[in-house]
């Protein structure tokens, strides 16, 4: 027996990157996983349960709970980590108010929905564990990025609010910023800032495993342990906590 073992759990953001490793994780320690992304496609490659949705609308949202609900059963754990990057935002002033306002609608609004909606059978149950995929970002900001960091900034205050809202109905509610991990949407950015400044994608990598005093980025599979033992019984005594997967790096 594990602490997620028979456990619902609904992981967004889960075609890919983290998300696919923490719903893999969860899964192959007996958790009932639904993996929720917008492609189809990229879903079906995973092999676990999933439903499609958009969950930068409140629409998306609520269809995802419920798809859960009817066919695994009452939300247990919801890991939120869905997101969109920072490839294409500028300076503030140059920023395009569009940008803002999908990076709100997405990386702050969908896990606002979908906690909302999830909390509710929890908080009836009197159990639930609630992780947030923030970053470093979320502490420290990044330069030309005002949209992201303001969201995962942003993400770290619904976590702490999570927990002290639902704290006393058994659920904890927390959060963890991983540093630089090589995911499809970390390699578009590294493309865009290779672009921008005449070097290659490598170079960047490089440059971002420099920050590390391991010498290399955090992996998926790192982020992703710590997602599951967050989710997990044994972490009943953590919540409202912003864990850091960034290998001893401040920034």
């Amino acid at each position: 027996m594990t602490g997620v073992d028979g456990r619902v759990a609904l992981v967004t953001g889960a075609s890919r990157g983290i998300g696919r490793g923490a719903a893999e994780i969860l899964a192959s320690r007996g958790a009932k996983v639904m993996c929720v992304a917008r492609s189809e496609q990229d879903l079906a490659k995973v092999g676990l349960d999933y439903s499609v949705a958009d969950l930068g609308t409140p629409e998306g949202c609520a269809h995802a709970v419920q798809d859960t609900e009817q066919r695994l059963g009452p939300i247990d754990i919801l890991v939120c980590n869905h997101g969109i990057g920072s490839a294409l935002e500028r300076l503030v002033w140059e920023q395009d108010p569009d940008l803002w306002n999908e990076t709100m609608r997405v990386n702050l609004d969908g896990p606002f929905h979908l906690t909302r909606l999830a909390l509710q059978g929890m908080v009836k149950r009197r159990y639930g564990r609630v992780v947030y995929t923030s970053s470093t970002a979320g502490l420290i900001a990044e330069d030309a990025s005002c949209a992201y960091n303001s969201s995962k900034h942003g993400l770290l205050g619904l976590m702490r609010s999570v927990a002290l809202d639902a704290g006393p109905y058994g659920v904890t509610s927390n959060a963890v910023l991983p540093g630089w991990v090589r995911t499809d949407m970390a390699d578009r950015s590294a493309e865009q800032a290779a672009n921008d400044r005449g070097i290659s994608a490598d170079q960047v990598w490089d440059e971002r495993a420099s920050l590390y005093p391991a010498g290399r980025v955090p992996t998926i599979q790192e982020v992703g342990e710590t997602i599951a033992f967050l989710a997990s019984d044994e972490a009943s005594g953590i919540s409202g906590e912003a864990i850091r997967v960034a290998l001893g790096s401040v920034c």
